[in-house]
């Protein structure tokens, strides 16, 4: 059980405390509710250019690393299709200099031009180190098209083509910073060795001078019901063919989320799971092969991903993975199948809330969802799925009106 206490600034800024006295350090993480959902197309990759832009530098701090080191602090930042995300951690004597170092960005960025052209280009650099340049890295690039044809999802964080990083000018970065980048679109969870009245006291000094922007007002268009089998194949010089296979599922408040997360887990986490008994240990169609959910925001994907042995081909792979689904579609999952999934879910939970970092961010992302209990009902949930409930979800999702396949084969 995550505690927690919350409050909202004049401008809209979102706060919650989390207290943990069991050690002198303090979290101070601050979600910002914007990711390449939001961007436009012909105009992407800008969510994940300032997730680098943040860091360039703002009105009274020219290197954001130095005054954290100084203080013995830690910090990074990581940018989904749904938010920005950045975190700060600190021995909690020095938890004001978080703050105030957060809160300058959020006020007043550096739009030096010379920051925005070394940004710039280390995004574009690893545009092409990870995604052009290595083996399978443009998997994204080329899957997310495939199976979104309206929604922005369709492109990857790091945007759909290097253009629109190259081409991003000033004025579209100032456009992007002031509609999302302002305290009415964030939260802030401030978590450790901390108080509220601390807390408290500390937002209004740093944050509260901070002006509201424009209520953010989202247009993004609704994937429609996929009703076709889509098919993509590929020829890379990679090491060995790969098959990619998604699957259209709901969205991470959805009611039936819980039920397919726990399917793509009977299907494909582990050793033991029934792709990888089957298709791997005892055919050998794979010589790896997993499934796992997306967990987006808006309706996501079920995803199906392995590697071939060199003794079958991508079509015979496929085939074979089919037999395994429509197995399943069959027979259905018992209950001591079920709870074997639904334990090692629940123990990743639990393991990952022992780190204060994960608490803070598990209460931002429960607070953008639009309700803070949230991060304490993940375990009932879970616990709540049946047999039934996964059986429903495999009928529904994994059909082949609604599959994307990308079969990506190696050069011969």
């Amino acid at each position: 059980m995550i505690t927690y206490e919350s409050f909202v600034l004049e401008n809209g800024l979102k706060v919650v405390v989390h207290e943990d006295h069991s050690s002198p350090m303090a979290v101070v993480n601050l979600l910002y509710k914007v990711g390449a959902r939001d961007e436009q197309p012909g105009k992407t990759g800008f969510a994940h250019l300032f997730e680098h832009l943040m860091f360039g530098g703002s009105k009274n701090v020219s290197s954001f690393d130095e005054p954290l080191q100084f203080v013995g602090g830690d910090n990074n930042a990581f940018t989904s299709n749904d938010i920005t995300n950045y975190y700060i951690t600190v021995p909690s004597a020095n938890l004001e200099t978080a703050f105030w170092l957060e809160s300058d960005r959020m006020m007043s960025l550096s739009f030096d031009p010379k920051v925005l052209e070394v940004q710039r280009s280390v995004v574009i650099e690893e545009f092409k180190q990870r995604y052009l340049n290595q083996p399978y890295g443009d998997v994204w690039l080329k899957l997310r098209p495939l199976a979104y044809q309206k929604h922005s999802y369709q492109w990857a964080t790091i945007g759909e083509k290097i253009e629109h990083i190259e081409e991003a000018t000033m004025d579209d970065v100032k456009a992007f910073f002031y509609r999302y980048y302002v305290p009415n679109n964030a939260i802030l969870v401030v978590a450790g060795d901390v108080t509220l009245d601390q807390v408290k006291t500390m937002s209004e000094k740093w944050f509260a001078p901070i002006p509201a922007g424009s209520p953010v007002e989202r247009s993004i268009p609704e994937e429609p019901a996929q009703d076709d089998y889509r098919l993509l194949e590929v020829e890379e010089d990679v090491p060995v063919d790969a098959l990619y296979m998604t699957f259209h599922m709901s969205g991470r408040s959805g009611e039936t989320y819980h039920a397919e997360d726990l399917l793509s887990d009977v299907l494909g986490r582990g050793k033991s799971s029934r792709l990888y008994q089957s298709l791997v240990e005892e055919k050998g169609v794979f010589n790896s092969l997993s499934a796992y959910v997306m967990g987006s925001i808006d309706p996501g994907l079920l995803v199906i991903q392995g590697k071939l042995n060199d003794s079958f081909d991508l079509q015979e792979a496929e085939e074979a993975v089919w037999q395994v689904l429509e197995n399943f579609k069959l027979k259905g999952v018992d209950d001591l199948e079920l709870k074997k999934v639904k334990n090692k879910a629940e123990s990743t939970i639990v393991f990952s809330e022992m780190e204060l970092l994960n608490r803070a961010m598990n209460l931002a992302y429960a607070e953008m969802l639009g309700d803070l209990s949230l991060v304490n009902s993940e375990l009932e949930k879970l616990e709540a799925v049946t047999s039934k409930d996964v059986f429903s979800a495999a009928e529904r999702i994994l059909q082949r009106s609604n599959a994307s396949v990308l079969r990506y084969k190696a050069k011969r």
